[in-house]
């Protein structure tokens, strides 16, 4: 799995984490959602990425993770954009999820 970040996301970034301390975990968020299945492609910022986490190739320095169970809900080639006021998750296949904004990213740890 790859995800580029682009410059945007990543000048974002260091404005939420400006120590640069925390690794980025993308994250299917089913929260409110119904079901285990239905939810939405996003990310979080987390001290401790946990044992069932993968570790996924990026360009961005921050070290990147996806849970191994919630891998299938992720594309094998992304891209983590910053437009406007919202990141957004794209793929080659379509749009993963066009709003995270940065009020909604959850930092653990």
């Amino acid at each position: 799995m790859e995800l580029t970040v682009t410059n945007n996301a990543i000048e974002k970034m260091k404005e939420i984490d400006p120590s640069q301390s925390y690794n980025l975990l993308l994250w299917y968020d089913t929260d409110e959602c119904g079901c285990g299945v239905n939810g939405m492609p996003t990310f979080r910022l987390t001290k401790d990425p946990k044992n069932n986490n993968k570790k996924v190739n990026s360009n961005y320095t921050m070290p990147t993770y996806i849970s191994e169970q919630q891998a299938v809900f992720f594309s094998k080639d992304m891209k983590l954009d910053y437009q406007g006021s919202t990141f957004r998750l794209i793929s080659k296949e379509g749009i993963l999820n066009p709003f995270i904004s940065t009020t909604s990213i959850v930092v653990e740890g």
